[in-house]
């Protein structure tokens, strides 16, 4: 029997290993798009089987609770395995390779849209900062990054188009973006490079910043959305949890009529109230969105409530209190004004269009 008879016995079908992932994908998707369909009379369910009265407020606010706490933990899984094998194209070394030496401008956009894809958190910042002074990337166009990461990510756009639909979201987004370049170009035409805290000023850049050689198959990256949902999302459960419970006892306890009068569009004092009251707040788009949804159902104007959005997203206390560590208190201070002037403008011009 000759060797090549030998070697095709031995020789039997390769072992496939994108096979059982595309087929478990398919499942997943497939049981999420069944559950999700169920959320309506779930929660109604879940109502009945408690001894309250559904037309009560504290029914209102369980059927709320009930109906976004599984909603919003849905979208978000699927919103970051998604973006976590996006992302997996985009790393930390790639994205400041990809800003390093752009000017002002050209370098401010590109660094506004890739914040959208690589959504670092305000816990980044610090080394995210560094990274980027040391790789050459002027201040201006890291401040663009570093204020439309946070602010216009895919959780934040994702949420939004899931739970007060599409115009809203693509509205945000244009106008985020737009804060997030402005803010940015301001700040770099303002040269306050001095301004930095002395030891950041003295990183010296080592070149061009490294790119991994290592190329990930599909598997691979596959397996980086799953560590995205594990990570993002059991870091940000407990922030769901409380945003989703501010919100249904707005939906369920407060008057419509209190809510239009202090967030209504007729109050011109209510957009810089509400970018006040966000700032001391530290949660994310995923803890605040389903507080957005409550309060937009209650009556509140559009803009005035993506401006208190934006300011707890962007202008966190607990974020400056991080980026102390890189800025000097006046850089902070201009950070703030800047920011903060481009939310209030999105907030009124919002205002203005969706009366």
């Amino acid at each position: 029997m000759s060797t090549d008879t030998l070697a095709g016995r031995h020789d039997g079908p390769k072992h496939d290993p994108l096979r059982p992932w595309l087929a478990g994908l398919a499942a997943g998707l497939v049981a999420w798009g069944l559950l999700y369909s169920q959320l309506v009379p779930l929660s109604e369910w879940l109502v009945a089987q408690l001894p309250v009265e559904r037309t009560s407020h504290l029914g209102s606010a369980l059927a709320f609770f009930f109906y976004d706490t599984p909603k919003v933990v849905l979208l978000l899984t699927l919103i970051v395995f998604a973006m976590g094998v996006v992302r997996s194209y985009f790393s930390p070394e790639k994205t400041r390779a990809l800003l390093a030496g752009r000017r002002e401008g050209i370098g401010n956009v590109l660094a506004a849209g890739l914040g959208v894809l690589t959504p670092f958190c305000s816990c980044s910042a610090v080394p995210l900062f560094i990274g980027f002074v040391s790789a050459g990337v002027p201040l201006g166009v890291t401040f663009s990054f570093l204020i439309a990461a946070p602010m216009v990510n895919e959780v934040a756009l994702g949420l939004l188009f899931g739970l007060v639909g599409w115009p809203v979201a693509l509205t945000y987004l244009g106008f985020g973006l737009a804060v997030a370049m402005v803010a940015g170009w301001v700040i770099g035409r303002l040269r306050l490079e001095g301004w930095l805290q002395g030891w950041v000023r003295e990183i010296h850049a080592g070149g061009e910043a490294a790119i991994p050689d290592a190329q990930l198959g599909f598997v691979d990256r596959l397996r980086l959305g799953l560590d995205a949902v594990r990570d993002i999302v059991g870091r940000v459960w407990i922030w769901i949890i409380a945003g989703i419970a501010v919100g249904a006892a707005i939906h369920g306890y407060v008057p419509a009529d209190l809510m239009v009068r202090i967030m209504g569009a007729d109050a011109w004092w209510s957009v810089p109230a509400a970018v006040v009251m966000g700032i001391p707040m530290y949660t994310n788009a995923a803890g605040v969105i389903p507080i957005v949804e409550a309060l937009l159902g209650k009556g509140a104007a559009l803009g005035t409530t993506l401006a208190f959005m934006m300011s707890v997203i962007a202008l966190s206390l607990p974020e400056m209190v991080i980026l102390r560590k890189v800025l000097t208190l006046p850089l902070i201070a201009v950070f703030v004004g800047v920011v903060g002037s481009g939310i209030l403008a999105v907030g009124f011009l919002f205002n203005l269009l969706f009366q």
